[in-house]
């Protein structure tokens, strides 16, 4: 079983309940006592409680002083489980407010911290609003759904000065940054090639079904905010929401912002030069799905190509491992997963350098938020492990191997434009339309 599956599944079962008496010590939820002086105390609201951002907040309420005050979902079914989970640790949920619109939790005038946890196309919205209320945000990835949200995030984080962490939380493990500090050591000589591979065997779109009336209890006017309205199909929401472009990117932006973003640290990149995305639906063409189930991308950079490529339905990877970063250089090839790091020497070379597999000894999700809550206490921006300039970076990235992929084009970059040499191309793909009265604010 692969390494992500065996994270998604126990994450299931932590948010499901059934780990959580086991799992999580008492002292998760040691916020509801009064150890903590009020000036340390700060609150967290949560906007999307079924899945990541729930896993947010179990993450930051083990930080001592940080509570959690308030819970916002479009699904009553969602948020119900989140409180019997909570009553089930003799938690006080009175204490906590209950919201349907985001908008009113915004609204909530001790709420120091929001956790965005919604489907993709939400993120770019609510992360702006969130910093013109005066919080501080922690924004799952991938930050934004298109180049210009990424744009326009970063600008509205710096108009307003709030403390913007991106959900990438591979940044705060450290075997990810040993394993980048070896690359950029030198010993593996000249890097050429960068390969990045994610494949996920057991990611299944679901079935081609009719539409029909939403479940009782969702909000589903408000679940597709911006979106192009459409009528409710149970294949398209919740988790599967992913695998559709009015909503998210698939593999690419799902995966591609975690693995790629590390492929870009270890070799000090910028943007590429150039893009070119070939796939399709080749594993599940019968299944409900709109992004590629296969895709292969090249970038290309001044002094070295970077290759992205994924697939669902498999599990063979590169190197015999289902997702990973390998730096191919001249004296040896560096291959870094979730799992580990090691470098398998390059018999060719004379300068020849080797290292055994040094593997994972910290969470990474823990680690992300201790890094965020003390940058939100100190206001040094500059410790954030994942700003939001740096999540709108790799997310920038992802969405141009997306664009060439579905215009069917190579296509270049004009890095002192920011913009595709092919106007055709920005004018249609730079920003995904927003619809129902929403408009991507100007700052």
């Amino acid at each position: 079983m692969s390494s992500r599956k065996k994270f998604l599944l126990q994450s299931s079962a932590l948010l499901g309940g059934g780990l959580l008496a086991s799992a999580v010590d008492n002292q998760v939820f040691a916020i509801f006592n009064n150890r903590i002086m009020p000036s340390d105390q700060l609150n967290v609201g949560v906007i999307g409680v079924n899945g990541m951002g729930w896993a947010d907040a179990t993450s930051a309420i083990k930080i001592p002083g940080v509570n959690l005050v308030a819970i916002c979902d479009i699904d009553k079914s969602v948020i119900q489980n989140r409180l019997n989970e909570l009553t089930k640790k003799n938690i006080d949920i009175s204490r906590i407010k209950i919201y349907s619109d985001y908008r009113k939790l915004l609204e909530q005038k001790d709420i120091d911290i929001v956790i965005i946890g919604t489907p993709d196309h939400w993120h770019a919205l609510m992360m702006i609003e969130a910093v013109q209320a005066g919080k501080d945000v922690y924004v799952e990835k991938p930050v934004g759904n298109s180049i210009i949200e990424c744009r326009t995030m970063v600008a509205a984080q710096q108009r307003y000065n709030k403390v913007v962490q991106g959900g990438q939380w591979q940044r705060s493990q450290q075997h990810f940054k040993d394993a980048v500090s070896f690359v950029h050591s030198g010993q593996l000589g000249n890097i050429r090639t960068v390969k990045v591979w994610c494949y996920q065997g057991w990611m299944r779109p679901q079935p081609v079904v009719p539409d029909s009336a939403p479940p009782e209890g969702v909000d589903y006017k408000q679940w597709l905010g911006p979106a192009t309205t459409r009528p409710f199909n149970s294949s398209r929401f919740h988790f599967h929401f992913r695998w559709f472009w009015d909503y998210a990117g698939g593999l690419m932006t799902d995966w591609g912002v975690h693995l790629l973003d590390y492929a870009l640290i270890g070799m000090k990149a910028d943007t590429p030069k150039s893009i070119d995305g070939l796939g399709g639906k080749f594993a599940y063409p019968e299944l409900a799905e709109e992004t590629p189930d296969t895709l292969t991308t090249m970038y290309e950079f001044d002094n070295f190509n970077l290759i992205w490529d994924s697939a669902m339905g498999i599990d063979n990877g590169s190197y015999g491992r289902d997702h990973g970063i390998a730096f191919i250089g001249n004296n040896g090839t560096l291959v870094l997963n979730r799992g580990g790091w090691e470098v398998i020497e390059e018999k060719q070379s004379k300068s020849k350098v080797s290292s055994p597999l040094k593997k994972s000894v910290d969470n990474g999700l823990n680690k992300h938020w201790e890094n965020f809550v003390s940058v939100v206490k100190s206001r040094k921006m500059e410790e954030l492990n994942c700003s939001i300039q740096a999540g709108a970076h790799v997310a920038t990235v992802a969405q141009m191997g997306n664009i060439s992929f579905r215009s069917q084009q190579k296509l270049h970059w004009d890095k002192a434009k920011a913009k595709f040499t092919d106007q055709a191309i920005n004018d249609k793909y730079l920003l995904k339309p927003y619809h129902n009265g929403y408009h991507l604010p100007k700052i």
